[in-house]
């Protein structure tokens, strides 16, 4: 039989070969999609943070443009300036056009420095409710990391593309440290209403008199930047509503972190 100190020294050897293996591929692969995920550990599931859907202070309007950064964007940030109020813009990073293009990231910074919000809409405005856990975490990390680096801000709302959210989506929202925000009105204009139409919309819901409105449009549509934007920021205006980003009309932050814009390197691509 064996002495206790020959056996104790063959298990400190054994131990010592398991120490130095190489690890395994699958694991560092797995290591490699935690780093891409910003590091941010899982939570446990549920409950979640209410998604938002109406503002809370009296007398405010957030209006709200899904989609861009797109051509428009300028015409609609100065009808806001004109009128003295600020607009949220809930940015894609490659959905109609690709974020890292000199134009977007010229209209990015436009919006920013006029003092509007910036917002997340997600990377390809994906049907997130569609998506696993990790793709979920990817549509959300890329575009935030495009705005760290075009302005330098990593933003604390999102919206999920169509409105589509389930548990999952709200536990990713949380772990990356966004409000998930949808709204209470809606322009129709991404959905085949013309002018008249959206105009109508507006119409019947300040008919009734809400204490607020958060209000869905699109930047992309140029009904909606050229005439249903003007009238309907005079149109607020005259029914006494102040013309509020989103976080403010909610009493929020807008960003999680601010920092210095990065300089554009060619690896910015979409």
């Amino acid at each position: 039989m064996k002495s206790f100190v020959c056996l104790l020294s063959e298990l400190l050897a054994v131990a010592s070969v398991v120490s130095a293996t190489t690890i395994p591929k699958a694991h560092k692969a797995r290591a490699a999609v935690v780093e891409d995920l910003d590091a941010r550990a899982p939570t446990p599931a549920g409950p979640y943070p209410p998604v938002i859907t109406s503002c809370v202070n009296p007398m405010q309007a957030a209006v709200t443009l899904d989609d861009g950064p797109y051509d428009y964007l300028q015409e609609i940030s100065d009808y806001f300036t004109w009128a003295g109020g600020k607009a949220t813009f809930f940015f894609n990073g490659n959905n109609w056009r690709c974020i890292y293009t000199q134009p977007s990231q010229d209209l990015v910074k436009y919006a920013y420095q006029n003092g509007h919000q910036i917002a997340s809409h997600t990377w390809a405005h994906l049907n997130l409710t569609q998506l696993t856990y990790d793709e979920i975490h990817s549509e959300m990390r890329r575009v935030e990391q495009a705005l760290q680096r075009i302005i330098g801000v990593t933003p604390a709302i999102m919206r999920p593309p169509f409105g589509a959210y389930n548990d999952l989506v709200r536990r990713v929202a949380r772990e990356r440290g966004q409000s998930v925000v949808t709204w209470d009105f809606d322009s129709g204009d991404s959905t085949g209403a013309t002018v008249d139409q959206s105009k109508q919309r507006y119409e019947d819901a300040l008919g009734k008199h809400p204490s607020n409105l958060l209000a869905l449009n699109h930047e992309t549509k140029q009904p909606t930047a050229h005439q249903i934007i003007p009238w309907v920021v005079k149109l607020l205006k005259y029914r006494g509503y102040q013309l509020v980003t989103v976080a403010q009309c909610l009493n929020v932050e807008p960003y999680q972190k601010i920092t210095a814009p990065q300089t554009p390197s060619p690896s910015w691509q979409c």
